[in-house]
């Protein structure tokens, strides 16, 4: 268990929640680190917490049938993901993957569930977390089937700062260009070509060691 101070700290969500519910979430709620190249769960694993960010990054994909590497979703610091599966009971439909050494938040399922059955403030934002969660994969689609390299690296930049899935997150994100492209689908030098471009669009700005996005929402939606 963790303090409430803490999981305000780590947790975007728990700062709206009342104090007999914030003390309810904090105790079924651990801290744990991970070295870069851990799985937190492979595919058909049961891992039955919900999970948040705290440091690092992570990725959600799957090894396709013919043995590619898919990304589905990158999770940078501030972000909580896995609520599905948690509520839905089913073993794991991807590989969670830590890109980078990361701390991690984890609740069980049991406070998960409390909260889901007795909290109107934690289900109102379920809601919205489902809805920018379904927006974002419908996004990935098309962005498989139709998009060039610039508009996937763009639209993976304005997930990453989704202000609903991660409204904690800083002016700018510490990440690579190889991770970038990694999360995106696209290798390194069409990743370097892409924020090139960006920049030259004023729609990024590279800095030492990060990314700083000038408009979220133009990125979001780039390449319509």
């Amino acid at each position: 268990m963790i303090a409430p101070d803490r999981l305000k700290e780590i947790a975007f969500w728990a700062k709206d929640l009342p104090e007999d519910e914030l003390d309810r979430a904090a105790k079924g709620v651990l801290e744990k680190n991970y070295d870069a190249g851990a799985y937190l769960a492979h595919r058909g694993d049961r891992f039955d917490s919900w999970t948040g960010v705290v440091s690092g990054l992570v990725k959600v994909g799957a090894i396709s049938s013919v043995g590619k590497a898919v990304t589905l979703a990158g999770f940078p610091a501030g972000m909580w993901f896995g609520e599905g599966s948690v509520l839905k009971g089913e073993v794991r439909r991807y590989d969670i993957v830590v890109l980078r050494k990361s701390r991690l938040a984890l609740m069980n399922r049991a406070t998960f569930f409390w909260l889901f059955e007795n909290s109107v403030t934690f289900n109102r934002f379920l809601v919205r977390q489902f809805n920018e969660r379904l927006g974002q994969f419908i996004g990935s689609i098309e962005q498989e089937r139709s998009l060039d390299a610039t508009a996937r690296i763009a639209r993976t930049i304005g997930w990453l700062f989704n202000p609903v899935l991660n409204p904690s997150a800083g002016p700018s994100l510490d990440i690579t260009q190889e991770e970038l492209g990694l999360l995106a689908g696209v290798s390194r030098q069409m990743t370097n070509r892409a924020l090139q471009t960006l920049e030259a669009e004023r729609l990024v700005r590279a800095e030492a060691g990060g990314i700083a996005p000038r408009d979220i929402a133009a990125l979001g939606n780039y390449g319509e």
